[in-house]
């Protein structure tokens, strides 16, 4: 589901309002070791299967920063904002990982807004988007976005 606004300075109006959740997304091998290759990390617990089958998690875990970036493919699937001239990631608030991923597991992105003010030429909004790990009881992750909206 996606929720969209017709304009930036809908979400004014929009602060408590929940946005939805995102598609589910199985967290395979090669997307660990696509993130260890991009940023150099290469933990065992990450990229070591036979390892990490003695290792605390049972098997290769996401890295954190993975599971955070994953906040750039489900906001889009979650909240939509048109009639803009540009939107842009302006940062964090906070971020948090309650639960380490497993590999194959499946999870999404469920949104709220926080919190939206009028800044110069647009909107900035605080989204809080909780990454769930399919059948636990913890999030993967809580993230605490921060995106800008200018209007066309």
């Amino acid at each position: 589901m996606t929720t969209v606004f017709d304009k930036p300075d809908d979400l004014l109006s929009a602060v408590g309002q929940h946005l939805g959740y995102s598609d589910w997304l199985q967290i395979e091998q090669q997307r660990i070791d696509q993130f260890a290759e991009a940023t150099g990390d290469h933990q065992w617990i990450h990229v070591d299967p036979e390892k990490a089958k003695d290792g605390p998690f049972g098997a290769t875990i996401a890295h954190g920063y993975l599971t955070l970036s994953l906040a750039n493919l489900f906001l889009p699937q979650i909240m939509e904002v048109h009639n803009v001239s540009m939107g842009v990631n302006y940062g964090c608030e906070k971020v948090r990982f309650p639960a380490p991923v497993p590999v194959g597991s499946r999870v999404r992105g469920g949104g709220e807004v926080l919190s939206a003010e009028a800044v110069k030429g647009g909107v900035q909004v605080v989204v809080r988007i909780t990454v769930e790990i399919e059948a636990s009881e913890r999030p993967a992750c809580v993230i605490d976005t921060i995106s800008r909206f200018f209007p066309a």
